[in-house]
């Protein structure tokens, strides 16, 4: 069984930066591919980034590129995502989120298997 713990969230002002931690636990993650989802209130879960394990390809939503980049470190079984310039359509719950079966960086929520249980970003104007 996977766990899966985000830690990094919080309260920032517009333009600012953070990191997101996503720690597996209970079985390696190298061998999966690994995304990051946010939701808002009132809308529906979304895409942030996600990365394959195989190729280490990066995919991104329109919304976040050139500002966030995941990352993984297999050593720490853990994956980041970077978010820098930060606006205040970024605050949300952001859920990290991993499954075996799938190789690529895929931007669909059905993909994956294990889910953390998210960490609240909230950007000030």
């Amino acid at each position: 069984q996977v766990q899966l713990v985000e830690s990094g969230g919080g309260l920032v002002q517009a333009g600012d930066s953070l990191r997101l931690s996503c720690a597996g636990s209970g079985r390696t993650l190298s061998t999966y591919a690994k995304g990051w989802f946010r939701q808002a209130p009132g809308k529906e879960r979304e895409f942030v980034a996600a990365i394959s394990w195989s190729s280490g390809r990066r995919s991104y939503a329109d919304s976040v590129k050139g500002r966030f980049t995941i990352s993984r470190d297999n050593a720490k079984n853990t994956v980041y995502l970077q978010m820098n310039s930060l606006k205040p359509e970024d605050t949300a719950v952001y859920y990290c989120a991993a499954d075996p079966r799938i190789s690529a960086a895929s931007d669909d929520p059905t993909s994956y298997e294990y889910w953390g249980q998210g960490t609240q970003v909230t950007v000030s104007s």
